[in-house]
């Protein structure tokens, strides 16, 4: 049996995914855009795009510029992390 060992280093692909998705208890931001919602979420972003549009789902976006911007108190609200 071989055993599976894991670097301690990330490699750069790694460190790209995890700039463009931090760890909620890490975001500083106070509102992300539909790709990081819906991966916080494990949804697709069509799914967040029809909450958008009909007003019904767990959370509401604010447009800017007719863009959609997701607010992190509320991801957090509905996974449970501490804000």
């Amino acid at each position: 049996m071989t055993a599976i060992t894991l670097d301690p280093a990330p490699n750069a692909a790694t460190l790209a995914f995890l700039e463009k998705h931090p760890p909620l208890s890490a975001e500083t931001r106070t509102h992300v855009n539909t790709e990081v919602m819906c991966w916080h979420l494990d949804r697709r972003p069509q799914t967040a795009r029809l909450w958008a549009m009909r007003e019904n789902g767990p959370l509401r976006p604010i447009r800017v510029n007719g863009r959609l911007a997701w607010p992190v108190a509320e991801i957090k609200r509905i996974l449970g992390v501490a804000a």
